[in-house]
This record gives C-alpha cells, structure tokens and sequence, in this order.
C-alpha cells in the first residue's frame, strides 16, 4: 500500500472501514492529514464512526501507539498479506516490475509490497502489541462480528421468473407441452414422456426459472428478427427444442438428456446460443434492462503466466535484449543461451506458471443472480459497459451458478444478410428455416459431396472439404459425425482415416469387442462424439451415466477434483475387470476415451453446427452470387474477401471496383454485378465514405470530379486514393488526367484567395493526354484493396503457362505426377510424430478451383 485503504467486510452487524495508516508514516515521514510530525494519525478517534477503525501494522506499533495510550478505543492490528513467505519476496518484485512494464532495477518502494507482508501466526502478529492489550482485544473483537458463509450447495442464479417457484413450474409446463405440439404432433408418445421425464429433473433440480430466462431472451431476440443457434449440451433437451431454443431434435438424434443435465451432478448446466455478431450486444444490452445492472453482470475470466509468455515478461524485466529472449525461447537448454539472469528467469517461471496475470472477460458467459452479484463479488466496469465479475467460470459453478453464454459468429450473420439481399436482388421471400426441405435438397447433396462450401459455415476449411469429399458426405447425419470427426482428438488419433475406411467398408473391419458393435454401430466402432464417451462408460465400463458425464467434464478440463477423477478412473478398470474384459483392450478403450473426451464435439454440438451449414449450403446452391456478397459484408470467413470474390465471379458475377455512385458502404449486388465497397479502400477514412453515402442518397448521384469536391470537400489525399481505386471511372477520364484534374481544383480555392487587384488573370492550359495501363490500373487496386479486379493474379504473369493439368482435371491424372500452377490461399504447419515441421497448402489454380497440397519434411 502506498496510501490509505478502506476494506469493507459485510457481517450480520453491518460494516465496517479499516483504514490502514500510510506507510509513510511508518518511516517518520508524515502524511498530509493522516500522520502528524511525530508519525501519530492525525484523524481522532473521537471523529469517527461506531464501524470505522484505523490499522496498525505490527511493524509500526511502538511509534505510532506511543502517543495514543489514552484512547486506543478504535486501533486494531492490521497485517496485509501479499506473499506467502519471506522467500516469495523475488517474486513479488518480478510480478511487479512485469505489472508496471519496468525493469527490475527502476521500481521503487511505492511499487511494491512491504517485505514483511507475509502470512503470520496469531502469535506473531499479536506480539508487537503486546503492552497494547486493548488493540489486540478490539482486532478480535472485529473479526468476530464479521462473518462470510457462503452455501455452496444451492444455485445461486435467480430462482424465479414469474410469481413463485410454482408459478415458474407451471408456466414451463405450459410452454414445454405446446411446444411438444408444435415440433412432434399431439399424439407422439416418445415425445410425451421424454418431456415429462425431463420436466420432472428440471423442477427437482431448481432449473425452471434458468430455462424460463433463456426462453425469454429467445422470445425478444425473435421478436426483433435475430436469427440464433442453441448448440451445446442445450441440443440434447428435450425441453429446450420444444422451447425453440435449440434446432436439433434429440429425439431423432438418440441424444442423452443426462449429458446436459443429471441428477448426480452438483455443478449446473449452461446454454450455449450464438447470435449474429452485429446483434448480439442488442440481446446482451436486453438483459441488462430486464434483469437489471445489480443482478446482472458479465463472466470474467482470469488469464495466467505460462508458456513462452512467462520467459517474454521475465526476460523484459531482467533487461534482456528481444533478440536473446527470442533465442531463450526458441531453445531454451543451449548453453549458449544460459546464464545467471538465464537461469534465475526460468527458476522464477517455473513458480509463478499458472500464477494470476490479468482479469478479462469471458467470451459470452453470463449471470443473472437471485441476490445482487456484489454479495459474493467485486465488479469491474470495462469498456463494453457491462457490469463484469472479478471471478471466472470454475468459481462460478463452485459458488452455483449456471452461466448462459451469449456468444456471436459470423455464420449466423451470412445467413440473415443473405435473405435480406435476395430479397432485394430478386424480389424472392427466403425461408432460412426450412432445415427438412435443405437436407433433401438434390443440389445442396451435390455441394456436398464435391466438397463446395466455401463461405459456409464451419465446412468451408481445406481439411473439411476434403473430409466431405472423402466421405461422399451428402445427408444430414454423416455432416454430423464429420463435424465432430474433423477435431484433432479424432484426427490425431488416426481414427478419422479409420472413420473413413470403415464408413466406405462397413463389412471389412472388426469391432475391438462386441459390446462397442452395439453402442457405437453408428459411427463404425469409432468414437466421435462426447456421447460416444458416455455410452462406452455405461453400458461397457458399468458407471452410470452420472459418472460417466463426470469423467468426460474431468477429461475436458471443467473439474478442478483430482481425487473425483481418479475415484472413477480407478472404478472404469475395476468395473472392467469384473467384467472380464483382457486387460490390453480395457487400455485401448481407456485410451481412446482419454484421446476423444478433451477434444471431440458433443452429438448435439455437431448436429447444431450441421443444421447452419445446411443454410449456408442451401443458399450457396441456390442463390450464390447473394450469398457470396453477404459473406463478404460479414468480414468473417476462413478465407480472404479475394477468394470469395473470385467464387462470385466463378459462379458468374461481375466484380466491379469501388464506384463513387454505385458503391455503398458495404459490398452490394445489382442483378449480376457486385461493386465492393467503399469499406475494403485502404486509407480511405470512414467517415469520409459514410459522408460520400449520404450525401448521394439526398441529393443524387455526382457528375464528375468537380461536382464531387464541391459537395463533399475532400481534401487531396483522400481524392487521389479514391481516383487511383478506379472510384471516378464513370467519368470516362483517366486516372492520370484525374489526378491533374483534383490538384488544380482543391488547390483552386488557395490560389484564387491570394490574388490581389494587379494579378494578371489565370493563364489556361490544354492537358496532353494522359494514358494508364490495365497492368499499372492492377498494382492501384492491390496497393489499395489488397487485390487485383481488372485482372486476375494469374493475368499478371509474364508466362501463360498455367500448368500441365488444372484443379478440374486432377481426377483424370491418377497416380501421375503433374505440374500445376496456383495461387497460395492458405498454408497450416503443423508438427509429425517426431516433432518435425510439416504443412498443408491450398492453393487456386486460373479457372478459380481449388487444389490442395501436402509438404512432408
């Protein structure tokens, strides 16, 4: 502390200030109103309040209580603890010195902690106070009336959304049943007691007014026309889907209920829905209003000191020049790169990894609280504007709370843009929601099994194309499994290749025992799915579906208990023992579990993700021009706006530069011609764009250069950028005359202001003309929109050879080695077995196909 403090402790009689008297005044150098010359505290006792007291620390008692020995009536002991033991101090300095950016040599004693700001016994801190008995006597007394009892046993979410908790059963009741109408008919008895079994757990457990709350955001978020995804462990409810708040049918599907919710487990479930990215502050800001700012707040999250990171900020500190940190990092046993302040960076890394850094917020983790948040947490108040936890997500769930993440893509943005400019383009009403008629759809099968996704969401990377093309995929259910196939603890266990094989021979492979040829007949005696894990923990291991979950939480990170993981571990070999399962196939299930569990998508997860893309797929088939213009004012994709601009033109566009009249912000489309907008030209400033917009909506289109300055402006700069983007090509002029054209007419105004009455009269000139090249009109745009559109990359090469066989081709060529030109889209490095690097390249070949490449060491 370098100054006074206040701590506030809530007790049941009331609260209470401490203030801890600046340690200044500890040294004898005063304080401005709070330590008199003699170091005593100015305040007097006798001015403060029944629950306000002044801190003494121990190593200041004989100087500051000296003088006081009349009134020690509102003294107590104050030790602050900063560090465990003395021999942390080091590593205080170094969090420090990291904290403020400064080398270990410039912090000064403000800075930092005192050095005797460790945990001590009660002896040891009482002690210094001993010829003070009635500082020690108060200090008991205080923290005695001061209390904290936290029940970790009960939810602490807002516990009821209507009248009462009956009220809230009731009304779930109500909306569940009709629901069930709605989705499955009035006469399906599966339906019927799965949502009765389901209703019967959520009351038990407390959860009717947490389903009430995500149905009622729902509700507002479809009433202003947001399109959302419910995925997650949410998809496997029942309730949920009758709720609308999730698509995918667990039904259908064979989705476990018990993965989202259990009767076994004590930690609360979570609700995952993705909104567009443009919309989803308007559903947060939503719930802020309805739930109000004290009983609302953001996740926090609690980033740490680890990896390479820890050597960085140490090195910094240390003063180590940037390029000896790289090298320390980059080979950190070279005894080249060690040394003394080499050696004391890594020993202090090592203890402090995992140690606090820095609080953030969660992705989209949300609160809404039954007792106002600051009951059980200090607030934060970033940026965004919302009220944000000191705490994260693991403390959350211990203290019983179910978080609701609101989260956002750019996927749900592409579908929602894309009716919206069908709408527009071609006068068509599309039903994005449709999912039956798309999965059924003969054209959007055919994308599928030629891998053409680009643009659709989560499907449109190299490595799922190409798993899609493998696998033939073209019906709903191998999308699912596909989508969970293609993380890496499927694919870097080798069991995606086995998926493959076994999808295409289904009769040429054999089950590792018979029971997984019951549980996993679905997906080829592979795991893919969490569901996957659950049911080989059932029904082969013998844990009930409660552990089972349990396990697969504990594998993926979301338990913090050691001793409960290794409880059902020791009982997943001892049940399989009993079994009489050979011991080396009770390992390799066990390692397929522990390979899947941390990594693999839940069934519910990949069929809600299977359901977007279907949207995407269907609107690419159908209307691919719109649907590529709706991705591109998205700004979001795997790949660059170019690639998707050379789709567009491949399906058929007309791809036009920026145009001062017929570009708008974003990129639009008139029939079959996309004119990218004003927002790709770098440097070009955005306010000067909006103002371009709304100037031409009120008053019309710009007649040329001249009529544009005058209406806008602009100064020289910013024209010649748009001249040299092509913006004024309706003019008919070229961009050289234009550039002539835009000097004399904004430096017009300067000139003509310093005439005086004897200046002759401006002398005219005939400009000679001026020509550019379509190569030179093609370095403008790359400069500019960071790709060429008068012409192709390929355009721009000096040779017109474009390879022995394009992408189109490769299918003829098998077994053959061949020569291709393409363009670099993408290249992903990863490492072998043997830790040697590798990548994969995707490239474009001149017809605008695809072609994809493996680089082994």
């Amino acid at each position: 502390m370098s100054g006074g403090a206040a701590v506030r402790e809530n007790g049941p009689t009331g609260s209470f200030n401490v203030s801890a008297v600046p340690r200044d005044s500890c040294s004898g150098s005063g304080a401005a109103g709070a330590a008199s010359a003699s170091g005593h505290p100015r305040i007097p006792p006798a001015t403060m309040r029944d629950n306000e007291y002044l801190g003494i620390r121990p190593s200041a008692a004989g100087r500051l209580l000296t003088a006081s020995k009349k009134d020690l009536s509102k003294y107590v002991i104050l030790q602050p603890v900063t560090m465990e033991s003395p021999a942390d101090y080091p590593i205080h300095r170094s969090l420090r010195a990291v904290d403020n950016n400064l080398l270990l040599s410039r912090l000064t004693p403000e800075m930092t902690a005192l050095p005797d700001e460790y945990i001590t016994s009660e002896t040891q801190t009482a002690s210094p106070f001993s010829m003070w008995p009635q500082v020690i006597n108060n200090t008991r007394r205080l923290l005695n009336d001061c209390s904290l009892e936290i029940d970790f046993t009960t939810p602490k979410n807002k516990k009821i959304y209507s009248a009462s908790r009956y009220d809230d059963k009731l009304l779930l009741e109500k909306l569940a049943w009709d629901g069930m109408k709605y989705r499955y008919g009035p006469n399906n008895r599966t339906a019927q007691e799965r949502v009765r079994h389901e209703l019967e757990i959520i009351d038990r457990l407390g959860f009717s007014s947490y389903f009430l709350i995500t149905w009622d955001i729902i509700r507002y978020s479809m009433a202003c026309g947001f399109y959302h995804v419910g995925r997650g462990s949410g998809a496997n409810s029942v309730v949920a889907y009758c709720l609308k708040i999730t698509n995918v049918d667990p039904i259908d599907l064979n989705l476990y209920f018990e993965r989202f919710i259990n009767p076994k487990r004590t930690s609360p479930p979570d609700f995952d829905i993705d909104y567009s990215w443009k919309e989803r502050d308007t559903v947060t800001e939503y719930i802020f209003r309805r739930y109000g700012h004290r009983h609302t707040a953001l996740l926090g999250t609690i980033n740490t000191f680890r990896g390479k990171s820890i050597v960085r900020e140490l090195g910094k500190v240390h003063g180590l020049p940037v390029e000896e940190i790289d090298a320390l990092i980059s080979s950190p046993s070279a005894e080249s790169n060690r040394g003394d302040i080499q050696n004391l960076i890594f020993e202090t890394g090592n203890r402090i990894a995992d140690f606090p850094n820095l609080r953030s917020i969660h992705a989209g983790g949300v609160l809404i609280s039954e007792e106002p948040l600051c009951c059980y947490t200090a607030l934060d108040m970033p940026p965004k504007g919302f009220p944000t936890t000191q705490w994260d997500m693991y403390t959350a769930e211990e203290l019983g709370y179910e978080k609701l993440d609101i989260l956002s893509q750019r996927g749900i943005g592409h579908i929602r843009e894309s009716a919206e400019i069908i709408r527009a383009n071609c006068g068509v009403d599309v039903d994005v929601h449709a999912i039956q008629k798309f999965k059924n759809d003969p054209l959007v099968k055919d994308h599928l099994r030629r891998g053409d996704a680009k643009g659709c969401f989560y499907i449109e990377s190299p490595a799922m194309r190409g798993l899609l093309k493998k696998l033939q995929c073209d019906d709903y259910l191998t999308l699912v499994a596909a989508s969970s196939v293609i993380r890496p603890g499927v694919a870097r266990s080798g069991m995606m290749r086995q998926f493959i094989y076994r999808f295409h021979n289904p009769d040429k492979f054999e089950y590792i025992h018979p029971v997984m040829k019951d549980l996993l007949s679905e997906t080829f005696g592979v795991m893919v799915y969490q569901e996957d894990v659950l049911k080989v923990c059932h029904h082969f291991a013998g844990l009930d579906l409660s552990d089972a979950d349990t396990l697969r939480r504990a594998m993926s990170g979301k338990y913090r208990s050691r001793r409960e993981m290794q409880k059902i571990t020791e009982r997943f070999f001892s049940n399989c023992l009993d079994k009489g399962y050979p011991d080396e196939i009770t390992k390799e299930v066990w390692r397929q579990i522990e390979s899947f569990a941390g990594y693999s998508f839940s069934k519910a997860h990949s069929a809600s993700y299977a359901v977007e893309s279907f949207q995407s797929l269907w609107l690419k088939s159908h209307y691919p021009l719109e649907f590529m213009v709706a991705v591109i004012n998205n700004f979001g994709g795997f790949y660059r706006t170019w690639v998707y601009l050379q789709e567009a033109r491949r399906e058929g566009a007309v791809i036009e530069a920026p145009c001062i009249n017929r570009s708008t912000y974003k990129t639009t489309i008139y029939g079959e011609t996309i004119f990218i907008g004003l927002v790709h030209i770098q440097g070009l400033e955005t306010n000067l764009a909006k103002a371009i917009i709304a100037d031409r909506d009120k008053y019309g289109n710009f007649n040329g250069l001249e009529d544009f300055i005058s209406r806008i402006g602009s100064g020289i700069e910013q024209t010649v950028i748009l001249i040299r983007t092509g913006a004024f090509r309706f003019t008919g002029k070229s961009k050289a005359l234009l550039l002539w054209e835009a000097h004399l007419l904004i430096n017009r105004g300067k000139t003509e202001t310093a005439r005086t009455l004897f200046n002759p009269e401006p002398k005219k000139f005939t400009m000679p003309p001026f020509e550019q090249s379509r190569l030179e009109d093609a370095y403008d745009e790359i400069e500019l929109l960071g790709f060429p559109v008068t012409r192709t990359w390929f355009d721009m090469l000096q040779t017109k050879y474009r390879g022995e066989v394009s992408a189109s081709g490769m299918p003829g060529v098998p077994g053959r080695s061949v020569r291709m030109v393409g363009h670099l889209v993408n290249v992903k490095y990863i490492k072998t077995m043997k830790n040697e690097w590798m990548n994969f390249g995707c490239f474009i070949d001149h017809e605008g196909d695809f072609f994809d490449t493996v680089h082994f060491p």
